[in-house]
């Protein structure tokens, strides 16, 4: 897999409050890859260890049939398990070097990085192979994250040598500002997946990158 071309447009994160069950959450994901969603991230933060499984094991399969970059929150033993292209990592979660060298150089690892550079640097210098940057506008998952602006999109573009994933509040009306700053990814979970039309969102967001 070609690591920076498989980061690279409308990211899309699953939310459990959003999609409880399995059937509902791979309808909505389905319409996503329709409209164009290029990398989902598996997020769920209630459901019990077989759950995930299972909706991670039916996600890895429908992303693997759309060429869709699939990315498993917190978790590089269920992200080993489905044979997920990647795992996402936060401030809290286990350090990246020691994912890398059990998991080797095969998985894509993320990182959140907030608003801060020194944190994306010491993550690239790591093994990252994206960092994300955020909240950018007011977000419903995450209503007191710490703000990051455009002008930190732009210092990282300048300054890291890997791609760059912007998150937080984001829709299509606001998203390209952040793109132009920047951000080779936008990362979404409301402003993609709560709309009524999933499938037109995911287009109005995938036509940006065009």
């Amino acid at each position: 897999m070609n690591k920076r071309r498989a980061l690279y447009g409308l990211y899309g994160i699953t939310d459990s409050t959003l999609h409880p069950d399995t059937t509902r959450l791979l309808a909505a994901v389905a319409q996503a890859i329709k409209g164009g969603l290029s990398i989902l991230q598996y997020r769920n933060k209630l459901a019990d260890s077989m759950q995930k499984y299972e909706q991670a094991k039916a996600l890895r399969t429908l992303c693997s049939a759309s060429g869709v970059t699939f990315i498993i929150n917190d978790d590089p033993e269920l992200a080993l398990a489905v044979n997920a292209d990647g795992v996402h990592v936060g401030k809290d979660d286990t350090r990246l070097l020691s994912i890398r060298e059990k998991f080797g150089n095969h998985l894509i690892m993320g990182c959140s990085c907030y608003n801060d550079i020194e944190r994306a640097r010491l993550a690239e210098r790591d093994g990252a192979d994206y960092v994300a940057f955020g909240r950018f506008y007011p977000s419903k998952t995450k209503p007191n994250a710490v703000k990051a602006t455009p002008l930190l999109l732009r210092r990282a573009h300048e300054q890291l040598n890997i791609p760059i994933c912007a998150i937080g509040g984001i829709v299509p009306e606001n998203a390209a500002a952040l793109i132009k700053s920047g951000a080779d990814m936008v990362a979404v979970i409301h402003g993609l997946f709560a709309a009524a039309d999933i499938h037109q969102q995911a287009h109005d967001f995938n036509r940006l990158f065009i």
